[in-house]
């Protein structure tokens, strides 16, 4: 045979080929059991994954946790299966590709049905859990900014008391005639105390909503610290959760209260009512000369009363400009969707439900490369070049059996006196040559 059409015969790459395929044949044996029990342990896990979805717990609800579990574990075998003997076998980069196209779309459909329900029997109830706590942290800002903006709100106490002893100087500098020159109780000095009567009235109310601000904020850091402990306790999730969401009742309805104790919108309205409502006693001075300076004075004091008021107003408006306290409400979540809404915080158990779904993958690959290694040392040699001794012994043993079978055909059919035809021409080759023939009984 010329050189140019002597097929490629690498003693060495075919050796290796060898090997390799030797390899595969001993993989083989058991890779079909390995891929059961990844997808009988996949169904477990969505088993309880699915458990956890269904609110009832009867027989109904079995059987079909049940059902999606098996079905689960039956749909990733087989997928993988196909994938694995079909994957390799491809010659042509297009079929490759085809087939890997279908591997991902495959590996996205077991992740929707799948990986996900084994994320939350793996930490489905760690991270309901997390969302315990991070509701807790919720409550806990909304509460602080409550009673924050309430103990501000406070504070204008001190404004209202400073407005008050203003106004109570100027009546006892009106009464000894400082103020008007008219020594007395007169009509100066009736509108300021007035005024400093309204403003005495206004701070003893914001006094008296101090302890109520304490007492609910005392009582919304109870409901925290029980919340917390509710958080940490054994036991099954679904239950503490119940009592979780009790509190959780309570600690909204503290932080409402908290909101409505804020005085920053009574005093808003009463600086707003100091300078507007301000009823004028009739001049009671004998002359005119007195009733003049009365007029003067009140003139006087309605500019200071306006100053006072525009400045109690701005104080109340700066607590009123504070953000509100943000609506917190809790709402139960299933353990499959925790684990979805905290992704970030369980990485490894998300992790590790992916890997028993989609570790197969590597398999093909694996199997993928290798096959084309093995073909790659076998070259271009045909068949017959590359079979091995158990093979060719294998052949030899067929091709003995053959002759013995036209060997017995040939005596019986001389025993009967009939011609006798060799068993391709009987058709029994799968290739018969055309017009076979026929052999004589010499």
């Amino acid at each position: 045979m010329p050189d140019s059409h002597r097929p490629n015969t690498n003693p060495h790459g075919l050796a290796h080929a060898r090997e390799l395929q030797g390899h595969l044949s001993w993989l083989d044996s058991f890779s079909g059991a390995a891929l059961a029990v990844l997808a009988t342990a996949s169904g477990i896990y969505t088993y309880l994954g699915v458990s956890s979805l269904l609110d009832d717990t009867g027989a109904l609800s079995f059987f079909a946790a049940a059902a999606y579990s098996i079905a689960v574990s039956v749909g990733i075998f087989v997928f993988w299966s196909y994938l694995m003997r079909l994957l390799p076998a491809m010659r042509t980069a297009a079929a490759k590709l085809k087939l890997m196209g279908a591997m991902v779309l495959g590996s996205f459909a077991i992740i929707a049905m799948s990986s996900w329900l084994n994320a939350a029997a793996l930490a489905g109830a760690a991270a309901v859990e997390q969302h315990l706590a991070r509701t807790v942290q919720d409550y806990q800002e909304a509460l602080e900014q409550a009673h924050d903006t309430a103990v501000s709100a406070q504070a204008l106490q001190r404004d209202v008391a400073r407005v008050r002893q203003s106004f109570e100087d100027l009546s006892e500098q009106e009464a000894a005639g400082d103020l008007s020159g008219l020594a007395g109780r007169g009509a100066v000095f009736r509108v300021l105390r007035q005024k400093a009567e309204e403003l005495a009235a206004l701070e003893a109310q914001i006094a008296a909503q101090t302890e109520l601000i304490e007492s609910a904020f005392d009582e919304g850091n109870v409901i925290l610290s029980r919340m917390r402990a509710l958080i940490v306790e054994p036991g099954a999730v679904e239950a503490r959760s119940v009592a979780f969401s009790e509190d959780a009742v309570r600690l909204a309805g503290l932080v409402t209260t908290l909101r409505q104790l804020s005085v920053a919108p009574l005093v808003d309205r009463a600086a707003e009512d100091l300078s507007a409502s301000v009823v004028l006693p009739e001049l009671d001075a004998s002359g005119a000369a007195g009733q003049d300076a009365q007029a003067s004075t009140i003139t006087s004091v309605l500019q200071v009363l306006a100053l006072r008021a525009e400045s109690l107003e701005e104080a109340a408006e700066q607590v009123l400009a504070r953000p509100a306290p943000p609506e917190v409400t809790y709402t139960p979540i299933s353990s499959a969707d925790a684990v979805i809404l905290y992704a970030r915080n369980f990485v490894p158990s998300w992790a590790g439900a992916i890997a028993i779904d989609l570790l197969p993958a590597v398999l093909v690959l694996i199997l993928m490369v290798t096959q084309g290694a093995i073909r790659a040392g076998r070259g271009d040699l045909p068949a017959e070049d590359t079979l091995t001794l158990a093979e060719l012994r294998s052949a030899l043993h067929a091709m003995r059996e053959m002759e013995a079978l036209d060997r017995a055909d040939q005596v019986q059919v001389e025993q009967a006196g009939a011609p006798v035809l060799p068993r391709e021409a009987q058709g029994e080759n799968i290739s018969p040559l055309p017009n076979p023939p026929a052999r004589s009984n010499d």
